[in-house]
């Protein structure tokens, strides 16, 4: 019972921490969408996707540093130790990498100038660093620091890109200050990272690595799946076009992003479970959440246009359901995402990446608009979702800890059966 209490009252927090920090971020998208222009609006929304999925580095972290701190609470030391020197490392290559791709996207996107994407990667740098603490804090279930690190991620975003676009309304200007106001959460979770130099942490920094390198990769190609209209929007559609996609997905984001808490908090639970009765719980709450955003959509679309910038994107209100439809079905997904990053199965990866696949193939395939594209992301996500469900390779596991007992890989870490 005292667990059970502790869980929902984590939940609790998890979830007011989560819904501040996407409130804080919607504050600013409104204000971005209000201050700059249609056009511009669209080339910031395909920059926020490249945060996204830049982001999923971080996301690995955060899942790979979770699951073993919390099927291995007594080596809690030596894995924090490990985990300073792994963040820091990955924080500084995904910021440089990123930096880097502005020569492919700067005119992929169509934007004026490569100062943009270089900030994406300015702005992945400390992202990257807050991911690690929050696995630390996910893992130990500190609830209360991990709700301080994701309000300081909202509340630095918005008051930073906010600032920044009323000083000066441009895409450069809104990134630079999302770079900024990104340092926040690091601040908040810093003690996170505190620790005493143990003798054995240097061997556990490879498994570590290698288990967040796995999981990244999986994040990976569920965050191109769950952003890349927003990118196809920019590429193939018009400006105007782009903008009014753009101001359909903050409802799809909002639809995606507020049952996170669910993944988030269950997650040390997911690592620990023998059945699959947690995975069907969460699955059913996320679901019940998907089916109220859909429903209250429909009812109040009026005042879901309002939510997504107003009249001036009024030829989007008709289709405002099915970006909440959108944005729901991928918020079961990213849950069993996670639900097999707990368990260390990462089968999930190959089906996500035949989704991405299948995305392409329609949207440039049958030259999809407005319509089309939102719900090709849609109806992939529901069958997506289906065959994560029922696919036996990626079902339950047979331990405790999620791993096989006694087996190891070649470099020391225990490996899923």
């Amino acid at each position: 019972m005292k667990s059970a209490r502790t869980t929902m009252s984590g939940g609790t927090l998890v979830a007011a921490g989560m819904v501040g920090m996407n409130v804080a971020i919607y504050v600013f998208n409104i204000i971005a969408a209000r201050t700059l222009q249609t056009e511009d609006f669209g080339a910031l929304t395909a920059m926020f996707s490249v945060v996204l999925v830049g982001n999923v580095a971080a996301l690995g972290l955060q899942a790979a540093i979770a699951r073993r701190i919390a099927i291995d609470p007594q080596h809690r030391a030596e894995l924090v130790d490990a985990v300073l020197h792994v963040a820091i490392l990955v924080s500084l290559a995904v910021g440089a990498f990123v930096a880097l791709t502005s020569i492919v996207l700067t005119p992929a996107l169509k934007l004026e100038s490569a100062w943009p994407v270089i900030l994406c990667g300015a702005t992945l740098a400390p992202l990257t660093i807050m991911g690690a603490q929050a696995g630390i804090a996910q893992g130990t279930q500190q609830w209360r620091v991990l709700t301080a690190i994701y309000a300081g991620n909202g509340i630095g975003r918005m008051v930073g890109g906010t600032g920044a676009v009323l000083i000066d309304p441009s895409v450069t200007s809104a990134m630079l200050g999302l770079a900024i106001g990104s340092w926040l959460p690091v601040v908040a979770g810093w003690r996170m990272l505190e620790r005493a130099p143990t003798t054995d942490s240097r061997e556990r920094r490879r498994p570590l690595l290698r288990e967040a390198m796995l999981s990244t990769h999986a994040l990976l190609a569920y965050f191109v799946l769950s952003n890349m209209d927003a990118l196809i929007a920019r590429n193939s559609f018009d400006e105007r076009d782009s903008g009014l996609y753009a101001s359909g997905l903050i409802l799809a984001k909002a639809a995606l992003f507020f049952p996170q808490f669910v993944s988030v908090v269950l997650f040390p639970d997911l690592a620990r479970a023998t059945t699959a009765a947690a995975k069907l719980r969460a699955v059913s709450l996320v679901g019940g959440f998907g089916v109220l955003a859909v429903g209250a959509t429909v009812v109040l679309s009026p005042i879901a246009l309002i939510v997504v910038g107003g009249n001036r994107y009024g030829d989007i209100e008709s289709q405002l359901w099915l970006f909440a439809l959108a944005g729901s079905m991928l918020a079961i997904v990213h849950l069993l995402v996670f639900d097999a990053l707990a368990r260390h199965a990462h089968g999930v990866t190959p089906l996500l990446w035949v989704a991405v696949v299948v995305v392409i193939g329609i949207a440039y395939g049958c030259d999809v608009h407005i319509t089309g594209l939102v719900l090709t992301i849609a109806g992939v996500a529901t069958v997506l979702a289906a065959a994560l469900l029922t696919i036996p390779s990626l079902q339950v596991t047979n331990s405790v800890s999620g791993v096989v007992p006694g087996a190891t890989g070649a470099d020391g870490d225990v490996e899923r059966n």
